[in-house]
């Protein structure tokens, strides 16, 4: 409803589950003329994106200035205020959101405690990815995914902007990346070529972080986590050794029972036997966090 030049349009999401990103609320409004919010604290992340006009954001002891093309970020149980301009009162997108992902990703975004806001070069198309998220809003199943994808999708295009670039990335950085590509592809025709590709670094310098860190080569990190995963799946007693070699990236049972051997000490076999009698606890990888 309008009000005096002003509207809102908002949606709170029940459907909180345990996710790796979850939307807890998304709408936009045109606020009326010293409009404001707080001091008040929220249990999620909450990003506003101002479409038009200016206001104050005050944070952490410090008021930042806002006009058309920022974005500041609420960080969970922090006390924030932020009030519309007198004159030109602002009209904002904002989406909430919590869950597992949430803080790498605002990390990634460029988002920081010290500098919780963000500007956005002109012409921006940001405004429309929050609206898509308001857009698929409601209470089912199929809204609450589409939300997620529409927020994932606004939060690649920040990271576009403002994320770290190759150049910036130090050893933790370029071992994230190559540790995540081994495990969402373990089971996949991968080796040290994929994997450095995907970092984004050579094979020696993968090596050498690898070796740095883990204390392990990238092969025989490849080697364990694939064993390791393996070994999940023998103890449930429900696969056998030709269908787990397949499963964590080895066409070739009789190879995979010599790699597995090698890291285990035991067949796949009698590992198998041993775990179903509660005789073999797992061996965890090595190295760093």
């Amino acid at each position: 409803m309008d009000t005096l030049g002003g509207f809102k349009h908002s949606f709170s999401n029940t459907l909180r589950e345990n996710l790796g990103l979850a939307v807890y609320n998304t709408g936009y409004q045109k606020c009326e003329p010293g409009y404001a919010w707080g001091p008040a604290a929220r249990d999620h992340y909450l990003i506003h994106y101002v479409a038009s006009g200016a206001g104050m954001y005050a944070c952490a002891g410090k008021i930042h200035p806002i006009s058309t093309g920022d974005l500041f970020l609420i960080f969970p149980s922090q006390v924030v205020s932020y009030t519309a301009d007198q004159k030109d009162p602002w009209e904002y997108y904002w989406v909430g959101f919590q869950g597992t992902e949430a803080k790498r990703m605002i990390n990634l975004a460029g988002f920081r405690r010290d500098s919780p806001v963000l500007r956005m070069p002109e012409g921006s198309d940001i405004r429309s990815f929050l609206l898509r998220i308001y857009e698929s809003r409601g209470n089912t199943p199929s809204a609450d995914a589409a939300m997620i994808g529409y927020l994932y999708l606004f939060l690649g295009r920040l990271m576009q902007e403002n994320g770290p670039r190759r150049s910036d990335y130090g050893v933790r950085e370029y071992l994230g990346q190559a540790v995540r590509f081994i495990q969402y592809n373990y089971a996949g025709d991968i080796g040290v070529s994929e994997i450095a590709a995907y970092a984004g670094i050579s094979r020696s310098q993968l090596y050498r972080a690898f070796v740095s860190f883990f204390n392990l080569s990238p092969n025989e990190f490849l080697q364990k986590y694939r064993v390791n995963e393996a070994c999940s799946l023998l103890r449930s007693g429900r696969f056998t050794v030709t269908e787990v070699a397949g499963s964590v990236g080895y066409a070739d049972p009789l190879y995979f029972s010599r790699v597995f051997k090698k890291v285990k000490g035991l067949t796949p076999t009698e590992y198998q036997s041993r775990s179903l009698a509660g005789a073999e606890p797992e061996t965890p990888l090595e190295g760093g966090e």
